[in-house]
């Protein structure tokens, strides 16, 4: 190997492991403190809120999808359960927006990297975009197209869960003392009733068919059902949990974080500062501002759809290309482009179909592609643009004494523990990941 190659695997190793060490505890931070709250608000507590589009139901999506995911193919899958549930499809658009752009452990690192100004502009320019989103989709997303997307969606469900309720449809379950709250018209008595004997079940509505003499209800219980619910309501008991979510988190975008940090190190590494320049127009061409504004907000949705990686890892890319020259509209519309890279596209086609999918993709770049004009207009207009000098630099050194250094020594093993508790928790719950 030639001295010069040797060099350059160096210098690509170096800016890797720089990167690594500046973004892992705020990474960290943010996916523990985003386990704890999933763990506080579940997804089916506000499912039932997202039936029909207003302000109401785009506040309940946004948060849900701000506690939900970080990850872009699993806010796909979340978003397309959601539909399944019946949630409207402006709803479940605006869920993937918010739980690919307004997650914790991205403002933690988008800080890290970027400072203050870039923050405010991905949380103003998430919001832009999330009520765009609801009111495109909610006004212009052919209703034909809509109904094709749900048959899409409903062919799939027999198959979906053909082993988790033996084929029964469960939401036709009547909640009288008639019948035991079972709607028993509904239940099948072939081959395909999952090889129940249903002959043995008693219609006496006294105890459902339930033998009822086995039940304990001496004292011995009663203390036993009470330091059970002390035990499950416990402090342990929530960090146990929540550290299933964050075990999780890692099983499904730990390889797309690491992938997103190598690939951004290598083109930061080997791309020099002009090859990034050479993307965008020149502030010396005479253009209008908005057309200027427009062009770069356009590449950056270009750039997203053909190099992303993951939202979080992603963000060392959009750094390199603000260092490139890239306005601030277009690094937002970098960023905000997540959603409609070529690998989500597949995703929603497999979901969808191919026709929905195509009014999906021209209506979230539309909305992405306002939200970074609007963003740039704001931010230029009231001189809010951070200049070169108050952006962090992108390959800072983190060795020394110095905070980087403070918190990594406590987010290492802390996170290396959170995450064995996690594993164990869902191991023993049959979810091992």
């Amino acid at each position: 190997m030639e001295s010069g190659d040797s060099n350059i695997i160096i210098h690509v190793i170096s800016v890797l492991f720089n990167m690594s060490w500046q973004i892992f505890w705020p990474l960290a931070f943010g996916l523990i403190l985003s386990s704890f709250i999933r763990h506080l608000l579940p997804v089916d507590t506000v499912v039932k809120h997202l039936g029909k589009t207003d302000a109401k139901s785009l506040t309940f999506t946004t948060i849900l999808g701000m506690v939900s995911s970080s990850c872009s193919y699993a806010a796909a899958s979340l978003s397309h359960t959601l539909l399944a549930k019946k949630a409207t499809l402006a709803n479940a658009m605006a869920f993937l927006v918010s739980s690919t752009n307004l997650i914790v452990e991205m403002f933690i690192v988008l800080v890290a990297l970027m400072g203050w100004t870039f923050l405010w502009g991905e949380v103003i320019g998430g919001l832009i975009l999330i009520a765009t989103v609801g009111f495109l989709f909610s006004r212009f997303y052919p209703k034909e197209v809509e109904q094709e997307l749900r048959q899409h969606i409903e062919s799939a469900e027999p198959t979906k869960h053909a082993h988790s309720d033996c084929g029964m449809d469960m939401s036709s379950m009547k909640h009288e003392t008639s019948d035991c709250g079972m709607d028993m018209s509904s239940m099948k008595h072939e081959t395909s009733d999952c090889g129940m004997d249903m002959s043995s079940m008693k219609p006496d509505t006294s105890d459902c068919g339930m033998d009822m003499s086995s039940m304990k209800h001496d004292h011995s219980m009663h203390h036993h059902m009470d330091m059970t619910a002390q035990e499950e309501t416990g402090l342990m008991s929530k960090i146990t949990k929540s550290a299933g979510f964050f075990q999780m988190d890692l099983a499904m975008i730990g390889k797309e974080i690491l992938i997103g940090v190598v690939v951004s190190s290598i083109l930061i590494a080997l791309v020099p500062q002009e090859g990034w320049k050479a993307l965008f127009i020149s502030n010396d061409v005479a253009l209008p501002t908005w057309l200027h504004s427009l062009l770069d907000v356009i590449i950056g949705i270009f750039v997203a759809m053909i190099a992303y990686v993951c939202s979080v890892g992603n963000l060392i890319l959009a750094a390199a290309l603000w260092h490139g020259g890239i306005s601030f509209g277009g690094v937002i519309g970098f960023i905000l482009a997540d959603v409609l890279t070529i690998p989500m596209i597949g995703v929603y086609k497999k979901y969808y179909g191919k026709r929905p999918t195509k009014w999906m993709v021209g209506l979230l770049f539309l909305s992405i592609l306002f939200t970074g004009l609007c963003v740039d207009a704001i931010f230029n207009g009231f001189g809010w643009v951070s200049t070169d000098q108050t952006v962090r630099t992108l390959n800072q050194s983190g060795f020394g004494m110095n905070m980087t250094t403070v918190m990594n020594l406590i987010f290492i093993p802390l996170s290396i523990w959170y995450y064995r508790l996690g594993k164990k928790a869902n191991a023993g719950m049959g979810m091992s990941m």
